[in-house]
């Protein structure tokens, strides 16, 4: 790997690892304001608004920067999200604003692997890069778990500034202050990250880039390549996207849990998605990718099974079993719908059309777990409904990949032959 590529890893790992104790901090702030169940299945959907809003732009502005300038400036409205926290607005607005800085975030970073590496290391570019990015969630969760536990949280709000008084009056926000400094790190390394040869491509005028972002989701929904990765990528993430919120709430439902100690549980579902990155991206081939398939049925299923667990050692070789198979089935796909995507329409364009889907996905899951708790439906209920859904959607994905195989050979051979060579 060239050496930029470290430093991409570096910046990466510390602004996930930042979200991940931002969202526990985030999720204390409304559990301790006494807000209903349905705000708090609300924060990620929140995160998520943003990457559908602007997905029109985002990849066009990523190609227009140097992405190291983008991930810079985006590690600073993340900064910008924290300070509003900590001026009390509300929880889920000041998220929002997090999570344009996510938004903007993510095809930079995605986008730049492709400038920066050949298309034979994208598989295990793809693994390091996801297999960090678990293990920041998975540091993160346990670091938000910790900062708003009732030890360091003492200690935090002990304290004091000589001459100033901070505000800081509560262990979420003693949590976000410290967070904070973690985004000042991260855009410190932002600036690390070395300008690549790809040529910057002009911002164009918003109704030519909203044509133009259409175009290019269209085109890869019609690939027979890209259809399927982008379809398995979009649900994938749709659900995980929405699991750290269902997972806190199913520990406190099943097993009595406070939000510091449902963090681990969370920090157990990335310890197993880590472990199937990392096996992913020694075994995975880009022209193999989509063999995997099938686990996405599996991980529906296993969705449904997490409501047999009755205890923390039942749960948490469980929890870490369903994280392993989503981590295995998504680094080869999603190696293959950046392949894919850099051959239609060039990297920043590809990760922000991928983005909407995915981040829509959230929102849409997300919604669909708001109203099942305003209609004070168990939690219980509710991962049974998700784990059919992706189950049934999964099996509609591998079939359609077999009708694909089936009415277009030549095609899919032509489409294959390139990932294959692409992968030597």
């Amino acid at each position: 790997m060239k050496k930029g590529f470290y430093t991409i890893m570096s910046a990466q790992f510390i602004s996930s690892l930042a979200d991940s104790a931002l969202f526990v901090a985030a999720y204390e702030m409304l559990r301790i304001a006494n807000a209903s169940s349905s705000q708090r299945a609300a924060l990620v959907p929140m995160l998520a608004l943003f990457y559908v809003i602007l997905a029109p732009f985002l990849g066009a502005f990523a190609d227009a920067w140097p992405k190291g300038k983008v991930m810079f400036m985006a590690n600073a409205i993340k900064l910008a999200g924290c300070v509003l926290l900590l001026l009390g607005v509300h929880p889920l607005l000041a998220y929002a604003v997090v999570g344009l800085g996510a938004a903007a975030y993510s095809p930079a970073k995605y986008g730049i692997l492709t400038e920066l590496l050949p298309n034979s290391q994208l598989v295990k570019a793809n693994g390091w890069i996801e297999g960090l990015t678990v293990l920041s969630i998975i540091l993160g969760t346990v670091l938000g778990g910790v900062l708003v536990g009732p030890v360091i949280s003492r200690h935090l709000l002990s304290f004091d500034l000589p001459g100033i008084d901070t505000g800081i009056a509560t262990a979420p926000e003693a949590a976000v202050a410290c967070i904070a400094s973690l985004y000042v790190v991260a855009a410190l390394f932002n600036l690390r990250i070395p300008r690549t040869d790809a040529p910057l491509l002009p911002m164009r005028g918003p109704v030519v880039l909203t044509r133009d972002f259409m175009d290019c989701n269209a085109r890869l929904w019609v690939d027979k390549l890209g259809q399927v990765s982008l379809a398995t990528t979009t649900l994938f993430w749709g659900v995980s996207g929405n699991m750290r919120t269902i997972v806190m709430v199913w520990a406190a439902a099943a097993l009595g849990y406070s939000t510091s100690q449902a963090s681990n549980l969370v920090g157990v579902v990335a310890i197993g998605t880590t472990a199937g990155v990392l096996v992913a991206s020694v075994r995975a081939r880009l022209d193999r990718a989509t063999n995997v398939i099938p686990l996405g049925i599996a991980m529906g299923v296993l969705m449904i099974g997490l409501n047999g667990m009755v205890n923390v050692w039942m749960a948490a070789p469980f929890l870490m079993l369903l994280g392993a198979v989503g981590g295995y089935l998504v680094v080869p796909m999603n190696a293959l719908l950046q392949h894919r995507g850099a051959n239609l329409m060039g990297a920043g364009r590809s990760i922000a059309v991928q983005n909407f889907n995915e981040q829509a996905c959230i929102l849409g899951l997300g919604a669909l777990t708001s109203v099942l708790a305003m209609l004070h439906l168990s939690v219980f209920v509710t991962i049974a409904i998700l784990g059919v859904i992706v189950a049934l959607a999964m099996l509609a994905i591998k079939r359609q990949h077999a009708r694909n195989c089936a009415r277009h050979p030549d095609e899919i051979g032509r489409l294959l032959a390139i990932a294959r060579s692409d992968n030597e």
